[in-house]
């Protein structure tokens, strides 16, 4: 059902697709096969791991005094406090379940906000119509951003032109699309898979602020893994408008806007509702999720997860004299090689450490429960394939050690 847990993204034909249980990093899949998630944990959101047992007992306890009712929640409430006291520079909050519908109300607000239709984008933001539109005017827009070839058949044809890619990082590239069409949002994730340079992000706080342009910061994967709050607040930029997701409420639904209130009040003018947003569950699992991360410096641990994990991935590519590129934050690792053959060495990955019992590939989403030990263990499991690797660099086919298809390419690495 969802593209990020095809079986085609990861191991096409042999994959598990469908998990019976879950518990700290490891998942059972129908079959009783029990796997250590070295992998993606849920699309990055149990940075916590599985089946966190304090956050599960809230929402127990909030299942047995009632989810929804024709009142609201006071959690919401609460919760949106919390969120502006982690965001000095924000005044309002929109609550939501899901990262795209959070962006959506994102653009929605921003667009009343600067009276403009057009959008300038850099990133992945979901699916939802106002991002597809970028492949109406060209097909090949999202191919930096997110995959290659998606039609945007069903995306009405009036949108076309109304949102624009610009590429991380490159500042000329945004101020030729600002300088040449009306544009009224610009749009964009703080940080994935490379750090800002050249002070990137100040220039486009600027540049909105000069030209009145409504700056959003999508930190629906970035939010909460480098700093408790958010990335933007680590480099000090402030956006009119903050979106958030995935690791806010380790696997329960849940999605937050926020924003300063001239911009936020637009909200009002447009028609923005829907009814399980007031449903308990959500902002009951982000309350207890936001008190673990800041009680027990979760942010700070990932980080030093993900740079053991780094350590190992160099040690280990050294003894087998491979020439490696790491990259992405240290919670979100991506190990890649320097070959045209890298979406079947990928593959390889897959294929060899599911048989060792492993769910992995060339990407870890790193969650407290990946230890020293288990880090340790998944290492040596990946001794073998990264000697066949070696093998495949030096100039043998890969097709030999495939037991099946290639798996699709996924999400660009973005330069």
């Amino acid at each position: 059902m969802l593209l990020s847990k095809r079986a085609d993204m990861f191991l096409p034909e042999r994959w598990p697709a469908y998990f019976s249980k879950a518990k700290g990093c490891e998942v059972w899949d129908l079959d009783g096969n029990k796997y250590t998630d070295m992998s993606i944990m849920g699309i990055g959101t149990n940075i916590l791991g599985y089946g966190h047992p304090e956050i599960d007992g809230a929402v127990r306890r909030v299942v047995d005094q009632g989810n929804m009712s024709t009142f609201n929640c006071p959690e919401e409430v609460y919760l949106a406090e919390r969120l502006v006291e982690l965001h000095p520079w924000s005044d309002m909050v929109r609550l939501a379940r899901t990262g795209g519908e959070a962006n959506v109300i994102a653009i929605r607000i921003a667009r009343a906000a600067s009276g403009k239709d057009k959008v300038a984008f850099c990133g992945y933001h979901g699916w939802h119509d106002w991002y597809l539109a970028a492949n109406l005017s060209n097909t090949e827009n999202l191919e930096e951003h997110l995959l290659s070839g998606l039609e945007p058949r069903g995306v009405p044809g009036g949108l076309k032109g109304t949102a624009v890619p610009f590429k991380y990082n490159d500042f000329s590239s945004l101020q030729k699309i600002v300088n040449e069409g009306d544009i009224g949002v610009i749009m964009m994730e703080v940080s994935r898979n490379f750090k800002p340079e050249n002070n990137f992000l100040q220039k486009i706080r600027d540049l909105a602020t000069q030209k009145g342009i409504v700056l959003i910061f999508d930190e629906i994967t970035s939010g909460f893994r480098t700093t408790l709050g958010g990335s933007h607040l680590e480099y000090g930029v402030e956006p009119d408008i903050a979106v958030f997701g995935k690791t806010m409420g380790n696997g329960y639904a849940i999605s937050a806007v926020i924003g300063k209130r001239e911009i936020m009040e637009y909200g009002q003018a447009s028609f923005i509702s829907s009814t399980f947003w007031t449903e308990r569950i959500g902002p009951v699992a982000a309350l207890k999720t936001i008190e673990i991360m800041d009680r027990d410096s979760i942010s700070e641990r990932l980080i030093e997860i993900g740079h053991y994990i780094n350590k190992c991935w160099n040690e280990l590519a050294g003894r087998h004299n491979l020439d490696i590129v790491i990259y992405g934050i240290p919670a979100i690792t991506h190990i890649g090689f320097k070959s045209k053959q890298e979406l079947a060495i990928k593959t390889i990955i897959t294929q060899e450490m599911l048989k060792s019992g492993y769910l992995a590939g060339n990407s870890v989403y790193v969650c407290i429960d990946h230890s020293k030990d288990v880090i340790d263990e998944y290492i040596s499991a990946l001794d073998k394939p990264f000697g066949i690797i070696c093998q495949i660099i030096k100039g043998e086919n890969p097709n030999q050690f495939l037991e099946g298809p290639i798996a699709h390419s996924g999400f660009k690495r973005l330069n």
